[in-house]
């Protein structure tokens, strides 16, 4: 990837997306194209390839998703994989269309059958039904995973997939409707905390086991593979170490520094039991990630802090 390579992120503004855009500019690369949702409705075909046509991106990376938790992933599950196969479909076939050179596709763990055995390897893909919760969603990564497989096979178009563990970081979306578990427990904490609230209500029963990747990390690994994965198959990237839902809200009530007790709502679903990634493969690469959890998770919420007032998606 030559430094001054057009380079197009789909999602810039998310938290994966603004995550490889930092990286990229770390790295020097500055000839950088992004559109908001206002500026490029990728849910619409003829936008997309006008887009294409005009601005002739060299790399494509392709971050842009609807995103969200157990509850928004169960509530608006046809909204899910419409328009999150709109969004591919539309990115992807564009840049083979328009002559991108290279393509990197963000999947999600939850691709994986329910009862995969762990660690998960890539090729456990479609051998089990998946988590009924979130079942829309991962059928829209699948299949934006196997198109971009049948366009190196068919036309020899350099598209690859990889599969980020559950991401989190700056810049996450903290709306307690649609937030990841991460962001959802660091704003329960801190608003009962502020309110002085005697207890917070979480879903399920704690016990279902979640591996965790820093969205910078993930940034690094997707260039990397940019850089250095010339294969169709996928490609897992996380840490490979998992950690209990009930051990994850420890952690965060303690670095919020929140006195009250936890509930745990047990009517509610856990999801998946366990899903720890088999990063074998990344790491035979040459790749492993460096930012500590708890580091991590203090830094997401000194960022949230600081954005809490003022921005308006919190």
């Amino acid at each position: 990837m030559e430094r001054k390579a057009k380079i197009y992120v789909a999602g810039h503004r998310g938290l994966v997306g603004s995550a490889i855009v930092r990286k990229l500019k770390a790295e020097g690369y500055d000839n950088l194209v992004a559109r908001t949702s206002n500026g490029l409705d990728l849910r619409r075909q003829t936008d997309v390839e006008a887009f294409f046509d005009k601005e002739r991106p060299e790399y494509v990376f392709l971050a842009a998703a609807k995103v969200g938790g157990i509850n928004a992933n169960n509530t608006y599950r046809a909204d899910f994989i419409y328009e999150n196969l709109q969004v591919q479909n539309n990115v992807i076939w564009s840049s083979y269309k328009f002559g991108v050179k290279k393509l990197i596709f963000l999947g999600s763990v939850c691709i994986y059958p329910k009862f995969a055995p762990v660690p998960v390897k890539e090729e456990y893909l479609l051998t089990g039904t998946l988590e009924p919760t979130n079942e829309p969603y991962a059928i829209a990564k699948i299949a934006g995973i196997k198109l971009c497989e049948a366009l190196w096979d068919q036309y020899g178009f350099k598209a690859i997939s990889c599969m980020p563990a559950n991401l989190y970081g700056i810049n996450d979306n903290f709306d307690l409707q649609n937030a990841h578990v991460i962001p959802a427990l660091i704003r329960k904490f801190y608003e009962a905390k502020e309110k002085g609230d005697k207890s917070v209500a979480l879903w399920g029963t704690g016990s279902s086991l979640r591996e965790f990747l820093h969205a910078d990390d993930a940034a690094d690994a997707i260039v990397f593979l940019m850089k250095n994965y010339n294969e169709k198959g996928l490609v897992n990237v996380g840490t490979g170490e998992d950690i209990s839902i009930k051990g994850l809200a420890m952690l965060i009530k303690e670095i919020v520094s929140y006195n009250g007790e936890i509930i745990w709502d047990t009517s509610k679903p856990d999801g998946t039991p366990r899903r720890p990634l088999d990063v074998t493969k990344i790491h035979s690469l040459g790749w492993r990630h460096s930012i500590g959890f708890r580091k991590g998770l203090s830094k997401t919420y000194e960022w949230f802090k600081k954005h809490y007032k003022i921005d308006a998606r919190l």
